[in-house]
């Protein structure tokens, strides 16, 4: 695949007012236990479940591509997420695709945690490059020019240690050719990153998605846009703590399965022909319900909704969610436990 985005742990020492999931918060005690315990027993299950390799082709470019996975959160550079579950996971993912043509990792934080001796110890893990997302004014503290005070001290550091500028003005694949390590910095923006923001977590609870209904996040890249396509440019999906993956970033109402279980592969070889993935891999959620009665005026008509203060608002997302919750989440589901009484049948022919 060209990337997989995997949300490594729930904890984060940040609980922002624009975060698209509400699991993404400071932890203590047992609670902090907890979600870090989840994310260290499961890690290795998830990427033992990830493809061989991460290989890819282009029509643009002879050949094949090396494809990204990007170790995200949460921040993953917290205590104790650091030394307990992305140290490790670094280590199983270099050793996973280290003679199968490589993997680019992209290591995802705010920025705050970063100092040099953690630089040093991601670029000992053969990381190709630091993303700093949180460089924005929806960032407690890094409002106004406060954020530009600290980006010229995290740029010093990486600089520092060998890191150079990626070049964002690149596209998204030729970036990817870059040697590394390199880093970039970016924040959520009205017109980068999130843009509009989501209608998802702490967004819509704080009323921020100004989204409309014609903003199709689905239609983009980190959207469902081409997930199912396996091996060609711009495939991707996103896993989160549990293992469950999902066709975008933003997340259906349902996952389509779960990688603590069951391969990356078989998961989207089972679905890639159900006509309702088939149209979120076009980008075209509108369309994802027409075998099952739902036309695209039914999918639209339950695209309208209220915000928690009360304010109409109309977004895709919101029709999708309703899609999976009347219809498709016992599909996936359904299709979750064939594969799983498969696997237990195989097993007991073996044994």
């Amino acid at each position: 695949m060209e990337s997989i985005y995997y949300v490594l742990c729930w904890h984060c020492h940040r609980r922002c007012k624009h975060c698209y999931e509400t699991r993404f918060r400071p932890y203590v005690r047992d609670d902090l236990e907890s979600v870090v315990a989840e994310a260290e027993a499961n890690a290795p299950h998830i990427v033992a479940n990830l493809p061989d390799s991460m290989q890819f082709k282009s029509a643009d470019e002879p050949g094949l591509q090396t494809g990204r996975i990007i170790i995200s959160g949460g921040d993953v550079l917290t205590d104790p997420v650091r030394e307990r579950v992305l140290y490790p996971t670094l280590e199983k993912i270099r050793d996973k695709y280290r003679f199968t043509g490589g993997v680019n990792v992209v290591v995802q934080t705010t920025g705050d945690l970063l100092t040099p001796a953690i630089i040093d110890e991601l670029l000992a893990r053969d990381i190709w490059s630091i993303s700093v997302s949180g460089m924005d004014d929806y960032h407690v503290g890094m409002e106004g020019d406060k954020k530009n005070v600290l980006a010229n001290k995290i740029i010093e550091m990486l600089e520092a240690a060998g890191l150079k500028a990626a070049d964002l003005a690149m596209d998204r694949q030729t970036r990817a050719k870059q040697g590394g390590p390199v880093y970039s910095m970016f924040g959520a923006t009205d017109d980068s990153w999130i843009g509009k923001l989501w209608p998802r977590g702490r967004a819509w609870e704080n009323g921020l998605s100004h989204a409309t209904l014609e903003d199709n996040f689905c239609n983009n890249w980190s959207g469902g846009l081409n997930f199912l396509n396996m091996g060609h440019a711009g495939a991707e999906v996103s896993v989160d703590p549990s293992g469950d993956v999902y066709p975008c970033c933003i997340k259906t109402a349902s996952p389509l399965g779960n990688l603590v279980e069951e391969p990356l592969v078989e998961i989207l070889e089972d679905l890639r022909e159900l006509p309702s993935m088939q149209a979120i891999n076009a980008g075209k959620p509108e369309h994802m319900g027409k075998t099952h009665g739902w036309d695209e005026e039914k999918f639209l008509a339950a695209c309208h909704t209220t915000t928690p203060a009360g304010d109409a608002y109309s977004n895709l997302c919101i029709g999708c969610d309703r899609f999976y919750t009347d219809v498709l989440g016992e599909i996936l589901y359904k299709r979750q436990q064939q594969r799983r009484n498969g696997r237990l049948e195989v097993l007991a022919s073996d044994g």
